[in-house]
C-alpha cells in the first residue's frame, strides 16, 4: 500500500471520530438550547399566571371593600383608601398585560378570554366614574368587580394547560384550585349573609348558592387531584377543623332551606370570614411560589446551558483522546444513533398515551382528532362532543386509597372504550375527566351513545385489591355541531360540553346533559335526550 493511501486511512481514523463528535456536540447543543426556550417559555407563562391569580386573590377584592367601606362612610379617609387600590389594581394591571407574550402567539381561546378581561375591565372603570359622581348611593358595584374577578380566573385557567414543565403546571393548578375554591366560599358567603340579614318571608337564592357550591366543589377537585403539595394539605387541615366543619354543616342547612338562629348565624359568618381570609393567604402563597419556582428554573436552565457549552468544548478535547479508536468509535456512535431513535419513538408513543388507562392523553388525542377530522370532513355532516366525569371520585380515594382510584379509572376507561363506537376518539382529559370525539354523529346520537356508556358505567362491578366490588356513576354533557371543512376547532364544542356537565352534576349526577346546538341542515333529524341550560349570568 503506497503511503499516500495509508496516510488517507491513518487521517480518515482520525477526523471521522472526531466529526462525529463534533456532529453530536452540536446535536446536544441544540437539544438544550431549545429545551431552554421552551423553560423560559414555561417560566413567562407561569410569571403571567402568578400575577393574573394575584390580581383576582387581592387587588381586585382590595378595590371590592376599599370602594363599599367610602360607598358606607363618605370620608377623606376612606376616599384615599380607594384611591390607592385602584393605583395599585392599575399598576398590576399593567404589569400583568406587559407580560405577556406577543398576542399574534397566543391561541384562540387565550386571545378570546383576554379580549373578554379587557372589556370587564373598562366597566370597572365605567364604575369609578359613577363611583365618584355619586350614582351609587345606597348600593355598590360589587357584580361589577365580580365579573372582572371571574374573566380572570378565566385568564388563569386558560394559561396553565401552555405550561409544559410538570412542577410549574402542577403549581398552577394548585393556585387555581385555591382560587376556585375562594371564590366559591366568596359566593357562599355573600349570598348566605344577605339572605340571613333579611326577613323571614325573603326568597332563598338557590340558583347562585348552587353555583358557588360548584365552584368550591372544582375548586377542591383542582386541589386534591393534581397535588399533595404542603400548602393543599394545610388547606385540607384547615377546612377539617371543628368550627369549619361547624359552619359547613350550617351552609347546608340554609341550603336545604332552614333559617339558623342569629347567634349560629352570626358564627357560620365569622367563620366564613376567617376560611375566606386564610384561602387568601393561600392564593398570594402559591402566586408567589410560582413566581419563584419560575425564577429558580430561570437561574437553573442558563447554568445548564453553560454547562452544556462547557461540555461541548470538553468534546473538543476527548476527541483528540480517542482518535485511535476510530474504528470502534464509528461502530458505537452508530449503535447509539439507532438506540437513540428507538428511545425516541417510544418516547414519543408514551407522550400521546395515558400510562394509567393505555388512552390518548391530550396531546396525542389532539394529533388523533385532527387527522380524523381531516378525513371526514368530505363524509361527516356533524361533529359531537361527550364530556364526562366520575361521581364523587374524591371519596373513592379517602376511603379506598389512590390504588383504588387507579383502579376505577382503568375499569372505567375499558367500559367506555368498548360502548363508545370504534371509530370514536376517546381521550383522558385530566383526572377522573374523559372526553370523546363522535364524527358523523348527531347531538342526539351523541347522547345516545353517552346514555349506553353511562348505563354500562353504573352497572359495572369494579373489583378491588382487597376483593371489595365497587360500583360509581358518571355526568355527561355533551354538544354538537354541523361540520365545515373550513373549521376544525372544537374547543367550542368542548365548553359548550363543559357547561352541559356542569349541568348534569347540578341536576343530581349519574344522568346525560345535552348543551347548546349549533342548527344542521333542515332535512337532518335532531334528536335530544335532556334540553342543556346555561349558567347564571348575573355573577
Amino acid at each position: 500500500m503506497k503511503f499516500e493511501t495509508i496516510k488517507k486511512v491513518i487521517l480518515a481514523a482520525i477526523l471521522l471520530p472526531f466529526v462525529f463528535m463534533l456532529i453530536e456536540g452540536v446535536f446536544v447543543l441544540r437539544t438544550s438550547i431549545l429545551q431552554y426556550r421552551e423553560l423560559e417559555k414555561d417560566r413567562q407563562f407561569a410569571d403571567v399566571l402568578a400575577r393574573g391569580g394575584s390580581i383576582a386573590a387581592t387587588e381586585i377584592l382590595s378595590e371590592i371593600d376599599a370602594t363599599r367601606r367610602y360607598l358606607a362612610h363618605p370620608s377623606s379617609g376612606t376616599a384615599v383608601d380607594m384611591q390607592h387600590s385602584r393605583l395599585t389594581l392599575d399598576r398590576e394591571r399593567r404589569a400583568f398585560y406587559a407580560s405577556l407574550p406577543p398576542h399574534d402567539t397566543l391561541d384562540q381561546g387565550l386571545a378570546g378570554e383576554l379580549s373578554a378581561l379587557s372589556l370587564a375591565y373598562s366597566r370597572i372603570v365605567a364604575a369609578r366614574s359613577a363611583v365618584d359622581q355619586g350614582r351609587y348611593s345606597g348600593s355598590n358595584p360589587g357584580s361589577i368587580y365580580w365579573y372582572a374577578a371571574l374573566k380572570q380566573l378565566a385568564v388563569v385557567d386558560a394559561l396553565s394547560p401552555l405550561i409544559s414543565d410538570p412542577v410549574l403546571l402542577e403549581k398552577s393548578n394548585q393556585l387555581m384550585g385555591i382560587l376556585l375554591t375562594y371564590y366559591g366560599e366568596r359566593l357562599i358567603t355573600g349570598i348566605g349573609t344577605r339572605y340571613l340579614d333579611q326577613d323571614v318571608s325573603a326568597r332563598f337564592p338557590i340558583e347562585l348558592f348552587i353555583q358557588g357550591k360548584t365552584m368550591l366543589g372544582a375548586g377542591m377537585d383542582h386541589m386534591v387531584f393534581h397535588s399533595t403539595a404542603p400548602i393543599v394539605r394545610d388547606i385540607v387541615a384547615y377546612l377539617g377543623r371543628g368550627d369549619q366543619l361547624k359552619a359547613n354543616a350550617i351552609t347546608d342547612a340554609i341550603l336545604a332551606g332552614s333559617r339558623p338562629s342569629r347567634p349560629m348565624g352570626d358564627a357560620w359568618a365569622a367563620a366564613q370570614r376567617e376560611r375566606m381570609a386564610f384561602l387568601q393567604q393561600k392564593m398570594v402563597e402559591a402566586a408567589s411560589d410560582i413566581h419563584e419556582t419560575g425564577e429558580q428554573f430561570s437561574t437553573l436552565s442558563h447554568i445548564h446551558l453553560t454547562q452544556i457549552l462547557a461540555l461541548c468544548a470538553g468534546l473538543l478535547i476527548l476527541a483528540t483522546l480517542v482518535m485511535m479508536l476510530a474504528a470502534r468509535g464509528l461502530r458505537l456512535i452508530d449503535k447509539l444513533a439507532r438506540d437513540r431513535e428507538t428511545l425516541v419513538g417510544e418516547l414519543r408513543n408514551a407522550a400521546q398515551t395515558d400510562l394509567l388507562t393505555g388512552l390518548y392523553n391530550r396531546r396525542g388525542f389532539d394529533v388523533a382528532a385532527s387527522a380524523l377530522l381531516t378525513q371526514a370532513e368530505h363524509g361527516s355532516h356533524w361533529i359531537s362532543v361527550v364530556l364526562f366525569d366520575l361521581d364523587h371520585f374524591k371519596k373513592i380515594n379517602d376511603i379506598h386509597g389512590h390504588d383504588a382510584g387507579d383502579a376505577v379509572l382503568r375499569h372505567v376507561a375499558g367500559v367506555a372504550r368498548q360502548n363508545f363506537r370504534s371509530f370514536d376518539l376517546l381521550v383522558r382529559h385530566g383526572g377522573e375527566e374523559f372526553l370523546a370525539l363522535l364524527p358523523d354523529s348527531t347531538p342526539g346520537n351523541a347522547a345516545i351513545v353517552a346514555e349506553r356508556v353511562r348505563q354500562a358505567i353504573e352497572a359495572a362491578e369494579i373489583p378491588l385489591a382487597s376483593g371489595d366490588l365497587l360500583k360509581v356513576t358518571a355526568s355527561f354533557g355533551c354538544a354538537g355541531r354541523a361540520n365545515d371543512a373550513a373549521n376544525r376547532n372544537f374547543e367550542d364544542l368542548v365548553k359548550r360540553a363543559d357547561l352541559a356537565l356542569y349541568a348534569a352534576k347540578a341536576s343530581g349526577r349519574n344522568c346525560v346533559v345535552s348543551g347548546p346546538v349549533v342548527p344542521a341542515p333542515p332535512q337532518e333529524e335532531r334528536r335530544k335526550t335532556v334540553s342543556g341550560g346555561g349558567f347564571d349570568s348575573r355573577i
